[in-house]
């Protein structure tokens, strides 16, 4: 997964309100076209608040546990 640069955070925000309002062209009729729209809008969305996660200095560690070396 790729990371979002934190400085780009406002671009991403433009492009999931750009999707939202491309979303809308269900009202047009264009059904073919609003799937991908929202799968791309759910991503968009998913980066922000991860975006802002990481802002909020929440991290998230796991413990791998300590090597053990093999008995020879």
């Amino acid at each position: 997964m790729l990371q979002v640069d934190p400085v780009q955070a406002h671009r991403l925000a433009d492009i999931a309100r750009n999707l939202t309002q491309r979303i809308e062209a269900r009202t047009n009729g264009w059904l073919g076209e609003v799937e991908g729209l929202q799968v791309s809008l759910d991503a968009a969305r998913s980066k922000i608040a991860s975006l802002q996660r990481q802002a909020g200095g929440t991290r998230r560690t796991t413990d791998l546990g300590i090597p053990r070396g093999r008995d020879r």
